[in-house]
């Protein structure tokens, strides 16, 4: 007679080559347009307008323009409290203070006039997505767009709606003016689109009718992930018990399996735990019961970081006095209560305090960062080199040298900082840094002595994706035998 411990165990080895094998079915193609489009993400990132390239499209400012006093603009913006964001740069040949509170509402205000300006009509948007280009664009089209493919997550919703501004120029450049402000707000190229449509798109399920619900998004994604993940775990187990290295099977194998099956096997004894880690880590990124803080600093820390600065009493004559050769953007930043003004352009200029002209340094930072979290500020260290929680990824090179500030509450947070104008670059409290080995070291492979060398970085890549891809490419093909050999009977 089988005792009851045998019996289970065989049962239960059963369920778990059922549950892999139609777990492989449902999932394999998940599988494979992962592995595919992970590897076309290593080159092609999703399309966004970064800060330098914006910077690229703003023509140096012309002070001779700027009559309109900072403090006048933030009235004229009429937008409720501190700002989150307030610069002065050019839209077009108009010098304009662009305002952002801390809700995300958007103004743009004339430093000439000082009159709130209005929506930009498809006129308006084809003259400055064209301005600075030698020749025109004689074959420019203007679109109206609410929201699309590449603008679809939440972070573009104060700037909607769109102009969507099609230069007819032999890349394809689409521009995306945010008729509230009149900024250009996104580029893409026709390469970039064709790309992320077998890549991100793919990779994240980024379609617009479903990612434009975060919640319903997300909710598909952890489900979806999950249960790849648990097909992608039995599998390993199911791989590890019928591997046979001492008492080998017949004719000295070490798999009971023959043909298809016996590749699908022995690719996954090679690249199991490189797959299941992917689809696993992939999991966590949706940040399951929300264990993981975000990397943001959140509105309150950033609020109690800026303090509140008294009323701006600068003239605008003033103001380029605080430039250097060629600024394109000047920006007025609250730090620990006072306002400070950085000159954005190809000569750098320190941030400066607006009155008196003192330079920004570590000790001014420190000091406006020590009442933001309770338990107040413990250390800080200059960082100038990369280390484990400092690193570049990807087409993100990440600024050094950087302020590491440690905080001494609860979370054991930690502020990123950046001492030439005081950005909190970065958030990570003990949730974070769990998350940055769970996710960016399992996942993207941001592993020490491969995060600073590009090719050997690409290599591990290429290799983990290729096995896990024979994986999922002969798990494929012998589930859709299985499949049709079911049906059929």
């Amino acid at each position: 007679m089988v005792s009851r411990p045998r019996r289970f165990g065989k049962a239960g080895r059963r369920w778990l080559l059922l549950f892999h094998r139609w777990a492989g079915i449902v999932a394999g193609l998940f599988f494979a347009l992962w592995i595919g489009s992970g590897l076309v993400m290593l080159y092609v990132p999703f399309p966004a307008l970064t800060g330098a390239e914006r910077l690229s499209r703003l023509a140096p400012i012309a002070w001779d323009q700027v009559t309109v006093a900072p403090e006048a603009a933030l009235r004229a913006g009429g937008l409720g409290g501190a700002p989150a964001a307030f610069a002065l740069e050019m839209r077009g040949g108009e010098a304009v203070y662009r305002i952002a509170d801390r809700d995300g509402a958007r103004a743009t205000v004339s430093a000439r006039t000082g009159a709130r300006l209005g929506p930009v009509t498809p006129e308006d948007a084809l003259r400055l997505a064209t301005d600075g280009i030698p020749d025109g664009a004689p074959d420019a089209r203007v679109a109206p767009v609410e929201r699309d493919q590449w603008t679809v997550t939440a972070r573009y919703d104060p700037l909607r709606p769109f102009l969507k501004v099609a230069l007819g120029d032999p890349a394809g450049t689409e521009l995306y003016v945010s008729q509230v402000t009149g900024a250009i707000a996104l580029d893409t190229t026709r390469s970039e689109r064709a790309w992320n449509w077998v890549g991100a798109v793919v990779h994240w399920i980024y379609l617009t009718p479903l990612r434009a619900r975060p919640e319903l998004w997300r909710t598909v994604l952890l489900w979806l992930s999950g249960f790849a993940a648990l097909g992608a775990l039995s599998g390993l187990a199911i791989g590890i018990w019928r591997l046979r290295l001492r008492r080998r099977y017949a004719g000295g194998a070490v798999t009971p399996y023959r043909g298809l099956a016996r590749f699908h096997h022995l690719f996954g004894l090679a690249g199991g735990i490189g797959l299941s880690t992917f689809i696993l880590s992939g999991w966590i990124s949706m940040n399951p019961n929300r264990w993981f803080s975000s990397t943001a600093a959140p509105a309150a820390i950033r609020a109690a970081y800026a303090g509140q600065p008294p009323a701006l009493g600068l003239a605008a004559e003033a103001l380029s006095g605080f430039a250097g050769p060629g600024t394109r953007a000047l920006r007025f930043v609250a730090i620990g209560g006072s306002w400070w003004i950085v000159a954005d352009g190809p000569a750098g200029v320190p941030a400066r305090r607006a009155d008196d002209g003192a330079a920004l340094d570590a000790a001014a930072i420190a000091r406006a960062a020590g009442p933001v979290l309770p338990g107040g500020l413990r250390a800080v260290a200059d960082l100038t080199a990369y280390d484990l929680y400092w690193y570049p990824h990807g087409s993100d090179p990440r600024p050094l040298p950087v302020l590491r500030l440690r905080f001494g509450d609860p979370d054991a947070t930690w502020l990123h900082v950046d001492p030439r104008d005081g950005t909190i670059l970065q958030r990570l409290d003990r949730s974070g840094r769990i998350n940055r080995w769970l996710f960016d070291a399992a996942h993207r492979l941001d592993l020490p002595g491969l995060t600073g060398s590009r090719p050997l970085h690409d290599a591990a890549q290429w290799l983990l994706n290729l096995l896990a891809a024979g994986i999922a490419l002969t798990g494929l093909v012998a589930g859709w035998r299985r499949l049709r050999r079911t049906l059929s009977a």
